[in-house]
């Protein structure tokens, strides 16, 4: 039998269609970029820190030519405004952005919130600025990691230098998260170096007009004020405590400084004794951490501030993590966050497994008698602790932290 026509037609169109489709050139499919949340506040006080904080993670993003796992990566920063609000944007990220983690918590009393959500979504959340101890404490889970030094440990830091100027102290704090945690841990630590309280004010936040609680501070008379003021607060403190004449008639010490708070101050204005976890002039920077420096400068024109360095070492050990794990899915990436780990110095960096605080020695910081550079305000008096082996004990046990991680 002989074929039809249409089944020759029909052949030969089959033939023609193959032939066209190998020899039409081909068409890469666009890849998805991998998303990552960015969970920050973009006004208030506290935006002048998060702009370092965002710009920190940027970078981090840039240096690896904006790819995680060997795909395009992008971030997302939404809003970061009060408790509630924050949390309603992490939802929005991990419910329409689709992330596959969430770097942020700007604020103690935001951050706690968040990371309650993070277990409830088991989405894994690095928490690159807030320091009340519970994040990492009694509401610890296995999806939030934290950067910063909780307040106990940096107040444990702070106490042997303000005990130099004597057993008086005189207690200003912001009246929630940040603030309370710093009286609570201080005034133990007074207590057991027999000293005594001579005076105690608690603010609200955004005070504008520190003059009353300044001038109670100079009748108490105490031998040193410690400070809990985070951000704006501590720079309005700072310039009106130099307008009253009181900076260096009473020796101010606070934990946590940030430069940005202590640029906002000017250099007539500045002064005091502080922690903090990075400076960009400190010689002993790592290799990395001054290429990041260089990295900073070059993009923004200034160099970075310590915030710049917690979003970027924030940032660094999620998309390290991320690449080690091969994944996307939530849990083995937080198994490759608790394995994470990148030397500093005679030191490291990695995040404690039963609790996932990063541990990392801190600097005490003076402010300079002479500031001839509008950006270089400090000397760096020691690296805390000295003995790089008592990291783990000065950020305390797993009983005395309190976190039960399920």
């Amino acid at each position: 039998m002989t074929p039809s026509k249409t089944g020759l037609l029909t052949s030969r169109r089959t033939a023609l269609f193959g032939a066209a489709a190998l020899a039409m050139p081909h068409i890469a499919r666009a890849v998805e970029p991998i998303k990552i949340g960015l969970l920050l506040a973009k006004t208030g006080g506290i935006a002048a820190q998060t702009e370092y904080l965002a710009n920190g993670t940027y970078v981090a993003l840039e240096e690896r030519n904006n790819m995680i796992m060997g795909q395009p990566a992008e971030l997302i920063w939404l809003d970061e405004p009060s408790p509630q609000a924050s949390t309603q944007n992490m939802l929005k990220l991990v419910q329409e952005n689709k992330v596959a983690a969430v770097l942020g918590g700007s604020l103690s009393s935001n951050a706690l919130a968040e990371e309650a959500t993070a277990a409830q979504l088991k989405i894994p959340f690095i928490c690159n600025n807030g320091a009340a101890t519970d994040i990492t404490g009694k509401n610890c889970n296995r999806y939030t990691f934290r950067i910063n030094t909780p307040v106990v440990v940096q107040s444990r830091m702070l106490a042997p230098f303000a005990l130099t100027y004597g057993k008086k102290w005189y207690h200003i704090t912001a009246s929630y998260a940040f603030g309370q945690d710093i009286l609570k841990s201080s005034r133990e630590l007074l207590k057991a170096a027999g000293g005594t309280e001579v005076g105690f004010d608690e603010v609200p936040l955004n005070t504008p007009d520190f003059s009353s609680f300044i001038l109670k501070i100079r009748a108490a008379k105490p031998d040193v004020v410690v400070g809990g003021l985070a951000a704006g607060d501590l720079s309005t403190f700072l310039k009106q405590w130099n307008e009253l004449g009181m900076k260096g008639k009473i020796p101010f010490v606070e934990i946590a400084i940030g430069d940005t708070d202590i640029w906002a101050v000017g250099p007539e204005a500045a002064n005091g004794t502080f922690t903090k976890m990075w400076y960009y002039q400190n010689p002993d920077n790592t290799a990395e951490e001054k290429v990041f420096a260089a990295d900073y400068l070059k993009k923004y024109s200034k160099p970075a501030a310590d915030k710049a360095w917690m979003g970027w070492i924030a940032a660094r050990s999620l998309f390290d993590s991320i690449d080690a794990a091969k994944s996307l899915e939530a849990m083995p990436i937080v198994e490759a966050l608790e394995a994470w780990k990148v030397p500093a110095g005679n030191s490291s960096y990695r995040y404690r497994t039963f609790d996932h605080q990063l541990l990392v020695r801190n600097l005490a910081v003076s402010v300079k008698d002479k500031i001839t550079d509008k950006w270089d305000y400090f000397d760096v008096k020691a690296t805390l602790p000295q003995n790089p082996a008592d990291v783990d004990s000065v950020f305390g046990s797993q009983e005395e932290i309190g976190c039960k991680m399920s």
